[in-house]
C-alpha cells in the first residue's frame, strides 16, 4: 500500500487519503463544540470552565498524537525499506509507550489541576466546575493515548478509512451520552460538567477499541529501548509543537483574565471553532508526513516538494471558507453556544480580527510538519517556537497594554512573521535539492 506514496500523482494521493482524515479529525473536534454547545445551555460558567480545561487536552492529544506521529514516520520509512517486520515491532513498542505516557499524565494533572485552574479562573463556580471536568477527562485520556497510537499505525500502512469509523463511533457515543448525561434523564441523574467530561471520555474509549482491531501488534522481545528511542527521535518536534500550541492558549488566558472570564470564553470559543474550520489543514498535515517521509527515504526530492504545494494549496483554497465565516458572521457562530451580551460583545469584535490571520496560517503550521518529514527536527522545533511562543505571546501582551481590543491583532501577526520565516526556510531547502540533482 505505501509504494502508493511513490507513484501516483500527488495531488491524487491528497485527495484519496485526506478526505477520511479530515472527516476524522472533524468528528474528534466535535467533542469540543458538542460539549461546549450543551454545558453553555447548563451554564455560563461552566462554559468558562471548558475554555480553561481546553490547554490541558492540548497536552493530552501533543503526548498522544505526538508519539503517533514518531511511530508513523518511523514505520513509513520501514516500509519504504521494506522491512515490515521492524515496522510491526515499532508498533507494538509505540503501544507501550502510550500506555506509559497517559499513566505519568493523568497521575501528574491529578494533583496539580486546582492550580492550575485557579491561574485562569477568578469566580469560584468557574473554578469548581474545571476542576471537576478537568481532572475526569485527564485521568480518563487512556483512550486518547490508545487511538492515538493505532491510528498512526493504521496510517502508516495507508489504511485512513478504519480510524475514520472509529472517530464517527466515538462521536455518536459522545453526542448521546452528553445532554443524557449533563442535565439528567429518568433514573439517570444530571451531572452537570462531570456528565460532559464522562461522556466524552466515554466516546474516546469507544473511538480506541474499533482502532485497536488490527492496530494492535505484540511488543518486541528484543530492541525494545531501540524503537522507543527511534519513535520519540522522530517524534518529540510534534509532541513539544503540540505542547507548544498549550502554551500558545494558556499565556493569553492568563492575560485575558486581567480583564474578565467574559474574555476568557470568547477566546475558548475561537479556538474550538477554529479547530472545525482547520481541519482541512490539520488534515494534510497528518497526511503529507508519511508521504513525504517515504519519498525523502527514496530521494525522489521533487514529489516531496510537490507535497508541500499541494498541501499549501489545497489549504488556502477551503481556509477562505473559514476566514469569510469570522470575517462575515462572528455573532451567529457565537451564539451557536453563549447569548451573553459580554461575551457577544467581545467576540462580535475579535472575531474578524482572528479571522484575519486564516490564510497566513496556512503556511505557518505546514512548514514545521515539512521539517519534521525530512528530519530536521530541530528547525521544525525552531519554527514552532517562533510561531507559538516568540511572535504570539509578547505581541499579545504588548498590544494587552494597549486595551482588549487590541490583544487580538497579535494573531494575524505572529502567523504572517511565522509563516514568512518557514517559508523562506523551506525554499533553500528545496533549492539545495535542486543543485544536488544537476
Amino acid at each position: 500500500m505505501t509504494a502508493f506514496f511513490g507513484k501516483e500523482k500527488i495531488s491524487r494521493i491528497l485527495l484519496q487519503i485526506a478526505p477520511p482524515v479530515m472527516l476524522a479529525q472533524l468528528i474528534q473536534a466535535l467533542y469540543n463544540i458538542v460539549d461546549s454547545f450543551f454545558v453553555g445551555r447548563y451554564s455560563a460558567n461552566a462554559l468558562t470552565a471548558l475554555s480553561v480545561i481546553y490547554p490541558l487536552q492540548l497536552i493530552i492529544v501533543a503526548l498522544a498524537v505526538g508519539t503517533g506521529v514518531g511511530l508513523n514516520t518511523y514505520m513509513a520509512r520501514k516500509y519504504a525499506q521494506r522491512e515490515p517486520e521492524a515496522a510491526d515491532a515499532a508498533a507494538g513498542t509505540g503501544m507501550l509507550l502510550a500506555l506509559g505516557t497517559w499513566a505519568v499524565f493523568a497521575a501528574v494533572s491529578a494533583c496539580i489541576m486546582e492550580p492550575y485552574v485557579r491561574t485562569s479562573a477568578t469566580s469560584p463556580e468557574a473554578i469548581h466546575d474545571a476542576v471537576v471536568y478537568g481532572r475526569i477527562v485527564c485521568i480518563g485520556s487512556i483512550g486518547v493515548f490508545l487511538e492515538g497510537c493505532w491510528t498512526k499505525v493504521h496510517q502508516a500502512q495507508g489504511n485512513m478509512r478504519l480510524p475514520m469509523i472509529a472517530q464517527i463511533v466515538g462521536a455518536l457515543v459522545n453526542i448521546v451520552l452528553d445532554p443524557l448525561l449533563i442535565f439528567g434523564f429518568g433514573p439517570i441523574p444530571a451531572m452537570g460538567v462531570a456528565g460532559a467530561a464522562l461522556a466524552t471520555v466515554a466516546g474516546q474509549i469507544a473511538a480506541a477499541v474499533i482502532t485497536g482491531w488490527r492496530g494492535y501488534c505484540c511488543p518486541p522481545r528484543a530492541q525494545m529501548a531501540h524503537y522507543a528511542r527511534r519513535i520519540y527521535q522522530l517524534g518529540y518536534p510534534s509532541i513539544l509543537m503540540q505542547a507548544l500550541y498549550t502554551v500558545y492558549i494558556v499565556g493569553p488566558n492568563v492575560i485575558l483574565a486581567g480583564f474578565s472570564d467574559a474574555a476568557i470564553t470568547v477566546l475558548g470559543l475561537y479556538y474550538k471553532l477554529q479547530t472545525f474550520f482547520f481541519i482541512p489543514l490539520f488534515g494534510l498535515q497528518t497526511c503529507i508526513v508519511p508521504v513525504i517521509s517515504y519519498n525523502y527515504t527514496r530521494a525522489a526530492y521533487r514529489r516531496c516538494r510537490d507535497t508541500v504545494k499541494c498541501a499549501v494549496v489545497f489549504s488556502l483554497a477551503v481556509m477562505a471558507v473559514g476566514a469569510a465565516a469570522f470575517i462575515l458572521i462572528p455573532d451567529t457562530l457565537i451564539r451557536v453556544f453563549s447569548g451573553e451580551a459580554e461575551v457577544l460583545a467581545i467576540g462580535r469584535h475579535a472575531f474578524p480580527i482572528i479571522g484575519a490571520s486564516f490564510l497566513p496560517a496556512v503556511v505557518s503550521p505546514i512548514m514545521p510538519v515539512f521539517f519534521q518529514a525530512i528530519g530536521y527536527g530541530r528547525t521544525s522545533l525552531m519554527l514552532s517556537l517562533l510561531r507559538q511562543i516568540v511572535c504570539l505571546l509578547p505581541l499579545f501582551w504588548l498590544l494587552s497594554k494597549l486595551g482588549l481590543g487590541y490583544t487580538w491583532c497579535a494573531f494575524p501577526l505572529a502567523e504572517l512573521i511565522s509563516g514568512g520565516v518557514g517559508l523562506m526556510l523551506c525554499l533553500r531547502v528545496i533549492k539545495q535539492w535542486q543543485l544536488a540533482a544537476q
